[in-house]
């Protein structure tokens, strides 16, 4: 049974102003459309959940963004325009238990005509069994249900509770959003900082809004931590170094489970794979200073450096194992030397995903021929009961053969003719290659099969 949730019955923002001791980015909460900044596309003129509140609907919805870009608020603040009972849990510390309470108490208020908002912070955090608690009641209408998740809910709610709602995404904010915010504190003197009646240096806020992210409490803890170090030192304006004490070496927002992992490590594949060292080296450097795990990106360059480059230069792979042994070996920090290396390596080598190709055609036969017997002179007669019954028979040894080549020798089942799986790029080494097999296959066109009756060796 999970915690008590956190129940905010008869809500109202206007009557909900925080204390005066409460954080800058809790006094600082818009408490309608018109204060809420940002998300033009979400909630502004013209927007679907505008045009819904303002005729007193609210459909369900998941609130899907990063930290900091104003689900909470504003699931709040839609509460509050359709007039509903707003009831806020959060799938952290909620269970089935409380689920049922909330939703028995909701079909309660609406057999007096009360409207249920039942906000769910983290919905992704609720198992399957949890999110079906919910689905019946949100279907019929005893809550609407705004789920707030960093994570996109297409991996992460089930499929029968998506199908029910809207999906409303939510950017990070402009920096330009981000200033208006800031600048707003300032002066508010009942809520913000205008009592402290600072300014703020032009760089130092730029320092705030690049080190913020489009994080708008980052951007208001840092800003509140920053006006209390200047007021304290008797100033009157807030400097660059008073942001960047208060902003701590803060990290952007990355999970090594979310979007953000997956988005990075595409753009980062896609990067390499497109030849661009400088966007690939970027890209890189997201990852290992959010702390992805070193272990991981350098599997992906071993299994790029087979995939995408290929045998343009096959010295590739034998560079990605080595990155990959090196940073087992020393570890990090300094693993992004080696890190660094290959990167730049795959990103400038020549791309061939002929391996791969090849691969798959040859694939989609194995499977569809997985029946065909291996032809009798490629099996190998290990006793004299399997050569009386013909293995091995014909089989021709290469190396015994002009150029260690067995010119017009088959190898594929009779079934199977003269399929190729095998098309050759034209860069790096595989040009060579490419020459090569050309000559193979023309030597092996103008060769008929014979019958080799020398002795023969096995294998």
């Amino acid at each position: 049974m999970g915690t008590q949730p956190h129940l905010q019955r008869g809500f109202r923002l206007e009557d909900d102003t925080p204390p005066l001791d409460a954080p800058l980015a809790a006094r600082m909460r818009p408490r309608s459309l018109d204060e809420f900044i940002g998300q033009e596309a979400a909630v502004g003129s013209g927007s679907m959940l505008r045009g819904a509140v303002g005729r007193g609907n609210l459909p369900s919805i998941i609130l899907w963004g990063p930290p900091g870009c104003g689900k909470t608020t504003l699931a709040r603040i839609l509460a509050t325009h359709v007039t509903a009972e707003f009831v806020a849990i959060s799938a952290v510390s909620s269970g089935v238990a409380d689920l049922r309470k909330v939703v028995a108490e909701a079909g309660q208020r609406r057999r007096l005509g009360q409207r249920t908002v039942l906000f769910i912070d983290e919905i992704h955090r609720f198992n399957k069994a949890q999110q079906d608690v919910i689905l019946p009641y949100v279907e019929d209408g005893t809550v609407t249900l705004i789920g707030a998740t960093t994570e996109n809910p297409s991996f992460e709610v089930v499929a029968p509770l998506l199908s029910r709602v809207r999906v409303i995404r939510l950017g990070g904010l402009a920096d330009a959003d981000l200033v208006r915010v800031v600048n707003a504190a300032l002066v508010d003197a009942p809520r913000g900082l205008g009592s402290l009646q600072l300014e703020i240096e032009d760089k130092a806020l730029a320092v705030l809004i690049e080190g913020a992210n489009g994080d708008a409490r980052a951007a208001l803890t840092a800003l509140e931590i920053a006006a209390d170090t200047a007021y304290a030192a008797g100033l009157a304006a807030i400097s660059p170094l008073h942001i960047k004490e208060a902003l701590q070496d803060r990290r952007p927002y990355y999970d090594k489970q979310s979007d953000f992992h997956y988005d990075t490590i595409s753009a980062f594949i896609k990067s390499v794979r497109g030849s661009d060292p400088d966007a690939a080296l970027y890209w890189l450097a997201r990852m290992i200073e959010a702390g992805e795990d070193p272990l991981f990106i350098v599997r992906r360059m071993v299994l790029l450096a087979a995939e995408d480059v290929g045998l343009a230069d096959p010295q590739a792979l034998s560079v990605a194992v080595a990155c990959q042994q090196a940073v087992h070996f020393i570890g990090m920090p300094e693993g992004f030397l080696p890190m660094a290396e290959c990167c730049l390596y795959l990103a400038l080598a020549p791309k061939s995903n002929s391996a791969y190709a090849a691969y798959l055609r040859a694939r989609e036969d194995a499977n569809r021929t997985s029946n065909l017997p291996v032809p009798m002179h490629l099996r190998n007669a290990v006793t004299g009961l399997m050569r009386q019954f013909g293995y091995g028979e014909g089989y021709r040894y290469a190396h015994d053969e002009p150029g260690h080549v067995a010119a017009g020798a088959r190898y594929l089942p009779e079934a199977l003719g003269e399929t190729q799986y095998y098309e050759p790029g034209s860069l790096g080494f595989e040009a060579t290659a490419a020459e090569r097999l050309r000559r193979l296959r023309a030597a092996g066109d103008a060769t008929s099969p014979t019958t080799d009756t020398t002795p023969r060796h096995e294998d």
